[in-house]
């Protein structure tokens, strides 16, 4: 089933079918499990049931494309595609013409099948782990056995267990491969399914403590706080997942209206009425990102756009507020991994 959008901001959209989140337009951040990602165009998200996409910001048009739950298990490949390691598993269509054949002439009914086999050839061809499939396998097999398991105080020794392989090779190639240990991405596990209970249920701290593995509720609160800055019951009033107020809305808008004339976080915080240590806390908080984040993606945003409409560059830097050409070659540069020009090319 394919459906077609004008994402709310700042909108939870479940995800309940494994899905394809194809970005047809838009520009800023979006956020998954509460993690926030920019740079989003031409790229597919590929999501899977129980996580959740918002967008922040009010410009992104979506195509969200389910796949029936028997196509995910034909093959132990499409793991590579559904479940995240360290960050979004995603499609670069930029470097995929077959990707791009596909979803613009294609008509979704049976071909589900070949959007999966093409992608995942994408996935292994880009290669983001610098593995090869043997590999990858065993990596996908720990994540696997950890999202069945995590409640369960499972440990890496348990874990090599349940993969006939040794501890030791577990421990090395997830640790070579992905830059994180086995016992990171288990308590990356418990912090994310944790931070759902708390946002999107009525459920009292203490149960979801027990829920989680934790028999001391007390130290299920320190831990919390001290891998998200929020104790649990600041965490579920920020994240402010029913009243949905108008903050994030109305700061977005500033930035989008005054980002090439205004950088600092001073203006914005005048304009809305607050100090700027109180809005930056605010927006670390309900947004998970810093206000200087915020108006430097902004910035980056601006910048493709008129690169892509072949700007001079002087131009564009002079319309975004830098005094001289190379302060702005020098901004993009440090953000976005390539100077103007060679993004231009």
């Amino acid at each position: 089933m394919v459906t077609k959008i004008h994402a709310e901001i700042n909108k939870v959209y479940f995800i309940e079918k494994y899905t394809l989140v194809h970005i047809l337009e838009g520009s800023g951040n979006i956020q998954v499990d509460f993690k926030n990602y920019q740079d989003w165009e031409d790229k597919a998200i590929y999501l899977e049931k129980g996580q959740y996409i918002k967008f922040l910001s009010d410009d992104f048009v979506v195509r969200f494309i389910h796949f029936p739950d028997e196509i995910i298990f034909k093959s132990k490949d499409v793991r590579i595609l559904f479940k995240h390691l360290i960050s979004l598993g995603y499609i670069n269509f930029k470097e995929c013409d077959d990707c791009k054949t596909f979803l613009n002439t294609t008509i979704f009914n049976d071909n589900m099948s070949d959007l999966i086999d093409i992608s995942t050839e994408q996935w292994y061809w880009q290669n983001p782990f610098q593995a090869n499939k043997d590999e990858y396998q065993i990596i996908f097999d720990v994540k696997e056995v950890i999202d069945q398991e995590f409640a369960n105080t499972i440990n890496t020794t348990a874990l090599a267990n349940h993969l006939t392989h040794s501890e030791y090779h577990v421990k090395q190639l997830v640790k070579n491969k992905i830059g994180l240990s086995v016992k990171n991405l288990i308590q990356n596990k418990k912090l994310i399914e944790s931070q759902k209970d708390i946002a999107f249920t009525d459920k009292n701290i203490q149960e979801i403590a027990y829920d989680q593995g934790f028999k001391d509720p007390g130290y299920f609160n320190r831990t919390f706080k001290n891998k998200t800055g929020q104790t649990p019951k600041q965490f579920r009033d920020n994240f402010d997942y029913r009243e949905r107020d108008l903050f994030t809305q109305d700061l977005i808008h500033l930035i989008q209206e005054f980002h090439k004339e205004q950088h600092t976080l001073g203006f914005y915080a005048d304009q809305m009425n607050i100090s700027v240590k109180a809005l930056s806390k605010k927006v670390k908080l309900k947004m998970n990102t810093s206000l200087g984040q915020l108006i430097r993606s902004q910035l980056i945003i601006s910048a493709k756009e008129m690169l892509a409409q072949e700007v001079a560059i002087k131009t564009i830097a002079h319309t975004l507020g830098f005094e001289e050409a190379n302060h702005f070659s020098a901004f993009f540069s440090h953000y976005v991994g390539v100077s103007p020009s060679n993004y231009k090319k």
